[in-house]
Formats: structure tokens, C-alpha cells, sequence
């Protein structure tokens, strides 16, 4: 009888073990559904706030007097194109230096829009690039902006990346090497200082180069010079090319003018450029994300 009764308990703690299993398994397959369903409506929140992103892009393209929203551009690539020297663009012993590029290798139906020297601090401009989230590149000289630092600041807090210009603006192969030199790294040192980040590319004012030029820019850390195959104005576009088009990962040059230079604002240049742009099928992409 005692035997029986151990066995007896046994099988019930069996039993009562069984039983226990039942409810938790019920409770973590209830736990799996819930958090699939969060999942779900993780997903959907995304893609509503991608939708009331491109609904905010319209109505800000709208308010800013453009008459089609700016196309938005692909993911940046996973894999970088390889850039070289555009034939007919090198100096001697070229690839010992940096490459000068007017166009970026790619397949995406992409431009790219840069923006020189620094002479007008339009606030219109900044709030309208930040509202349409058009990626540009700035490319200083450092006569024309230290009026005016915090202008830069709050372009580059908005995602703008501040580039070399040098400090002066001046004709670079009427310049010795070491002339040169001081205006390439020293614009390299005023950017670190006031901006918090030395820059990688450099842009040689009116697009004028020597081999002393790229010499001197790669001792100061510089590693690519975009020039440009467009340049866009308040009423028109120029450019390089015999066929006066745009092409994938075409660079577009224009400068932060006004009307004392212009015969309209920064904003209205925006509106011509992304007028010409977006007609064309094209995207304004962010360069480094290419470089």
C-alpha cells in the first residue's frame, strides 16, 4: 500500500507538471502574436512617416512657389563609384594628386547641387533648403564668411558639409607653391577651428588650377576637386557639355549671391534650378554620399 501510494503521488506530480506547461505555452504563444503585432504596426508607423514626410515636402515645395515637388533621391550607394581625373583635366604626374572631376560615375538619375565662396547670407535660403530637404555642398572662402560664422553653423548643424575655397579667393596659378599652400591649408585650419571639421574637398576658385595647386592641396589633407559641369543662375542654366543637358551625377555650381548681383534672391535661383531639375527627371542627391 505505501508502494501504491508513491506511485500514486508520482503520477501526480506528473500530472500536476503537465497541467503547468499548458498555460505557459498558451501565455508565450499570446506574447509571439502581440509582439508580431507590434512589429506590424512598427512597419506602419514607418511608412505613415514617410507618408506625412513627402506630404510635408509638398506643401513646403508650394509654399516656396516651386510648381513640382523635388523628386527624392535613391538610397546613397553601399559601394562607392571609383573617381578619376576627367581626361583632358589632369597635370603632370596627375595620379600622384587628388581628381578633378566635373561629372560623378553613376547610374542614378542624380545631380548634384554645390554652392561657392559665401558672400550672400540669405536666412530665406537656409529655411527653405531645410524645409524642401535639398542636400547641397558648400565650398568657402573664408574673406567672405568670417563676418558671419554662425550663418555657416546653422547650415552645417542642417547636414551642409563646409568645404575648401580658400581664404581668398585668389587665381591659383598666378600663385607660387607655397602661396598656394597658404591659402589651401590655411582654409583648412579656419574651417577646423570655426567648424569643428577639416575638410576632405577643395575647390580651386573660377575652376583654375596647376600641378603646384594639387600639390599643395594634398598636403593639406584634401582628397578629391569637384569642379562642375553646370552652373545655375536666377533665370538660366549653363553648360559644359556640347549637347547643353544634364547627365547622372552631373555637379551643378552656383554661389551665394543676391540681387546686387543677381537680378533675384537665393531662393528664386533655387526655384529655377529645381524647376530645370525636376523637369529633366532628375534628383538633387548629397554628394559625399557618393564620394
Amino acid at each position: 500500500m505505501a508502494v501504491a501510494a508513491l506511485l500514486v503521488a508520482a503520477l501526480g506530480t506528473a500530472c500536476g507538471s503537465g497541467g503547468s506547461d499548458a498555460p505557459d505555452k498558451a501565455a508565450k504563444e499570446k506574447a509571439a502574436k502581440a509582439a508580431g503585432g507590434a512589429g506590424a504596426a512598427g512597419a506602419l508607423s514607418a511608412a505613415e512617416k514617410a507618408k506625412a514626410a513627402q506630404q510635408a515636402r509638398v506643401a513646403a515645395a508650394k509654399r516656396w512657389g516651386l510648381r513640382k515637388t523635388p523628386l527624392t533621391a535613391p538610397a546613397a550607394p553601399k559601394e562607392k563609384p571609383a573617381i578619376t581625373t576627367r581626361d583632358g583635366f589632369e597635370v603632370e604626374d596627375q595620379e600622384e594628386y587628388p581628381p578633378v572631376f566635373t561629372t560623378v560615375p553613376t547610374e542614378d538619375k542624380v545631380v548634384f547641387l554645390t554652392i561657392d565662396d559665401g558672400s550672400e547670407k540669405d536666412p530665406e535660403f537656409l529655411k527653405m533648403m531645410k524645409e524642401l530637404k535639398i542636400p547641397y555642398t558648400a565650398f568657402l572662402s573664408d574673406y567672405l564668411v568670417r563676418d558671419n560664422y554662425p550663418y555657416f553653423k546653422e547650415m552645417q548643424a542642417a547636414g551642409v558639409t563646409l568645404n575648401n575655397h580658400t581664404i581668398n579667393h585668389r587665381y591659383m596659378p598666378g600663385l607660387s607653391y607655397e602661396q598656394q599652400r597658404e591659402e589651401i591649408c590655411g582654409q583648412q585650419d579656419t574651417i577646423q577651428k570655426q567648424f569643428g571639421k577639416r575638410p576632405t574637398l577643395f575647390r580651386p576658385p573660377y575652376g583654375n588650377y596647376n600641378q603646384d595647386t594639387l600639390r599643395a592641396a594634398k598636403s593639406c589633407g584634401i582628397k578629391a576637386v569637384p569642379l562642375w559641369n553646370a552652373e545655375a543662375f536666377t533665370n538660366r542654366m549653363d553648360y559644359r557639355e556640347w549637347d547643353r543637358d544634364l547627365h547622372p551625377g552631373d555637379i551643378i555650381l552656383t554661389h551665394f549671391r543676391g540681387k546686387e548681383d543677381w537680378k533675384g534672391t537665393m531662393p528664386d535661383m533655387i526655384r529655377h534650378v529645381m524647376k530645370t531639375v525636376t523637369d529633366k527627371g532628375y534628383a538633387v542627391a548629397r554628394l559625399e554620399d557618393y564620394l
